[in-house]
């Protein structure tokens, strides 16, 4: 399934040096929004697909499920050195390169899904990197598209303690929403991942310009292990983190 030309460099120097950790706190069970949400949901999406690409598989553990779950070939490909070299370790029987999303190493019409968790944030040129998922997918073939909540994402966001208030008062406040921009953040002491905010109807344009039709929308609550470590946030609940988007590339 791969073609000849070269992988593109897609060199993001944070990614490569904070790579242990994203391993260490999202992988191998150490997420409760992995484990309790995002993989149950995977699978639930991606059952029965023969061909799959994981877009940005980290260390590989959304490929090792699918494979799983009985397809034929699993692909994936990560920017970074350091998480491709993790997902060789871990294995799992499915195929791991380092390539970026802006140049994908398929032919055309290679794969019945494709999946991207948490990653098209992270991404700068997302029109190229979108553009080459339609690509790669056949006609009638699913994108299974897993965002950080725009809402969550945008610079400026976060919970607010109001004491001033009587009773005081907490709530979400959310920054300048459509605005499109990149920041670092300070996502641990001295870890700085970079994150570039975009507005859903961004994302959804995209896909639609590239033939790809929006079929499923979610935006579910918090699961409960996330929420019994946010106990302090009683709202917490009633604010997404995740938003899911099922795509599927029509046939024309």
């Amino acid at each position: 399934m791969a073609s000849d030309s070269s992988f593109p460099s897609t060199e993001n120097t944070l990614w490569e040096d904070n790579a242990q950790w994203w391993i260490d706190g999202f992988t191998d069970g150490a997420d409760a929004e992995y484990e309790e949400q995002i993989l149950p949901l995977a699978a639930e999406e991606l059952h029965g697909m023969n061909d799959v690409l994981d877009v940005g598989c980290g260390d590989g553990q959304v490929s090792r499920l699918v494979k799983t779950l009985g397809a034929r070939f699993v692909a994936g490909i990560d920017p970074t050195w350091n998480q491709v070299t993790v997902a060789s370790e871990r294995g799992g029987g499915f195929h791991v390169s380092k390539a970026g999303a802006d140049g994908l190493p398929f032919f055309d019409e290679s794969f019945d899904a494709v999946v991207a968790c948490l990653v098209f944030e992270h991404i700068q040129d997302v029109d190229t990197a979108i553009s080459e998922v339609a690509r790669v997918l056949r006609p009638g073939g699913r994108f299974c598209f897993f965002l950080n909540h725009p809402l969550l994402q945008t610079p400026g966001s976060g919970w607010i303690d109001d004491q001033i208030l009587d009773p005081p008062e907490q709530y979400w406040r959310i920054g300048p929403y459509l605005i499109e921009q990149e920041s670092n953040e300070e996502v641990e002491k001295d870890i700085f991942i970079p994150f570039i905010h975009r507005p859903l109807s961004r994302y959804v344009n995209a896909l639609i310009e590239n033939g790809l039709y929006v079929q499923r929308m979610l935006e579910p609550a918090p699961p409960p292990g996330f929420l019994a470590r946010a106990a302090e946030y009683e709202d917490a609940s009633t604010i997404p983190r995740l938003l899911y988007l099922r795509s599927v590339k029509l046939d024309v």
